[in-house]
């Protein structure tokens, strides 16, 4: 059909994924194909200690989104959206949104980014046997709680980014199970929160006098292909400041940017994976049985649809690498030569591939802010070298690149050298990948393990979202979504594998020596003070 016609007759669907600079925008057709998009950037703010978005920002962000969107389809089909088939939101997962039964936000949304719920996130790990990092929302809760922090006794509901756009779109306090286990563990054999883990929660804190429970503050776990509610006439209006928008929308769950990254990416089966790599970086793999043992690394979350997923999350990868190609750029301009910036990272990525497997005894640690999975509250990036080391530009630049996906290496080696994962193929996305070729050999020699890019990749989470939004919409009975993404989605596209190269595993592993030796020194000495 034409593309302009299955706009105006609403044969589509809208996805769109507020990310931690941009949301993005997607529409797509039935075969998950993009047919135009939006976007709209911002930035967090650092606010009397908190990383914060204002509440007013995100509907600024989502009105302008939408509203490029908009522009796109005029300037591609020369005509305008009034209705969809189906559309889904999704976010950067964990932190924390408390509202009282006014609806009326009670603290500044608290991000993923802060690292201030350290006591709380230790305390529930040891009393849930569980993993509890400090991004998760139940840790905040707690932390409040701790803190005796005068909210807390008015809270009547706490969520996500992506549930509470959700909520103000359709009315309907719901969430993906890929999203709720960002706030609170799952019971992957119920798909709902762990009422043990509740149990023990309610116990914790039942001389504090709260009114509330815990089980009807938290929003209500919905899976994939399950109907999230329908899109409000306040929704629309709250979304399309042109008042076009029609209402009555069929709207998935919301997710977080993990599970659209794996739909995104045909990684919800068991033994695949994805790994995102850009600002920060996170690989998330699907597992076949429960861990072994409780790991402070590994998260463990779920697929859109509740399978368990071991997930290893670190806050710095490429903003030291960019910053490095910023000073060649500089350079390049303080000589007078102009120099496209993609054709700059293509060339020196690319150098990256000449230089030794080991990086001739360079090391480089990128942390430009707190990284727990190696144990640092706070980041100072730092490049160290011996005299007799090879320095060179290759290696300069291959050690950057190790340096990106270190700290996710130490991380996703608990899982498949203490806890034997296995994991048959990786699929990568993200601003490490966008050099044909050279992010993906280094992570398949991080990972020993096949690195495949598709060609869709760049398309990010708000396609991920769409596309959940169009299985919603257009499953058949009993259609899993693993099987409707591998069948009706990922079937015959093109994308690139890439095997791990023994040299280059070998290579990796010599840097991670050096690499984990100076984190080693690094915190004896700081033990020592």
């Amino acid at each position: 059909m034409d593309k302009k016609l299955l706009i105006e007759e609403g044969k589509t669907s809208l996805g769109i994924e507020l990310g931690s600079t941009r949301i993005k925008a997607v529409l797509i057709d039935e075969t998950g194909a993009p047919l135009a998009s939006g976007a709209y950037e911002w930035e967090n703010q650092y606010v009397n200690g908190i990383w914060t978005y204002s509440l007013e920002d995100v509907w600024k962000g989502m009105q302008g989104c939408y509203q490029d969107l908009l522009k796109d389809v005029k300037e591609k089909y020369d005509t305008v959206i009034t209705k969809i088939g189906s559309m889904g939101v999704s976010a950067m997962m964990h932190g924390y949104l408390a509202f009282d039964k006014e609806d009326n936000l009670l603290v500044p949304f608290r991000t993923w980014r802060n690292t201030i719920t350290e006591e709380a996130a230790y305390k529930l790990t040891k009393e849930f046997n569980y993993n509890i990092p400090q991004r998760w929302s139940i840790a905040h809760l707690y932390q409040a709680i701790l803190n005796k922090e005068e909210h807390v006794k008015d809270v009547a509901f706490i969520t996500t980014l992506a549930g509470y756009v959700h909520y103000k779109l359709t009315g309907n306090k719901v969430i993906g199970v890929g999203d709720a286990s960002g706030m609170f563990p799952i019971d992957i054999n119920t798909g709902d929160y762990d009422q043990g883990m509740m149990d023990k929660f309610g116990q914790l804190v039942s001389g504090e006098g709260f009114s509330w429970k815990l089980k009807d503050i938290l929003p209500e776990i919905m899976t994939a292909g399950e109907i999230g509610g329908s899109l409000t006439k306040e929704g629309a209006a709250l979304l399309d400041v042109s008042g076009k928008l029609q209402a009555d929308i069929p709207v998935c769950p919301p997710e977080g940017d993990a599970g659209t990254g794996m739909a995104a990416t045909n990684s919800v089966a068991k033994r695949t994976g994805n790994v995102s790599a850009g600002t920060s970086v996170f690989a998330m793999i699907v597992l076949e049985k429960e861990l072994k043992k409780v790991h402070p690394e590994i998260d463990l979350v779920t697929t859109p649809d509740g399978a368990l997923v071991g997930m290893v999350h670190c806050n710095n990868c490429t903003s030291d690498l960019n910053a490095w190609v910023g000073l060649f750029d500089e350079f390049a301009e303080s000589i007078g030569a102009k120099v496209d910036k993609n054709q700059l990272f293509s060339v020196l990525y690319n150098k990256a591939l000449e230089g030794d497997a080991n990086c001739g005894g360079l090391i480089s640690y990128n942390y430009f802010s707190g990284e727990p999975v190696t144990g640092f509250a706070e980041g100072a990036p730092l490049f160290v070298r011996k005299a007799e080391d090879k320095f060179n530009l290759a290696n300069f630049m291959r050690t950057h690149l190790y340096s990106s996906l270190a700290a996710l290496k130490a991380g996703l080696d608990l899982l498949f050298k203490e806890e034997d994962v296995q994991v048959d193929e990786m699929f990568g996305h993200g601003g490490f990948f966008k050099t044909k070729g050279v992010g993906q050999k280094i992570a398949a020699a991080a990972m020993n393990t096949p690195v495949s890019v598709m060609e869709t990749a760049g398309e990010g989470g708000a396609w991920g979202i769409a596309l959940l939004a169009t299985y919603m919409s257009c499953k058949e009975e009993n259609e899993s979504l693993e099987n409707y993404l591998k069948n009706k989605i990922f079937n015959g596209q093109a994308g690139s594998k890439m095997e791990p190269d023994k040299k280059d595993v070998e290579g990796f592993d010599q840097f991670m020596e050096r690499y984990m030796k100076g984190l080693a020194i690094e915190h004896a000495a700081v033990d020592a003070l």
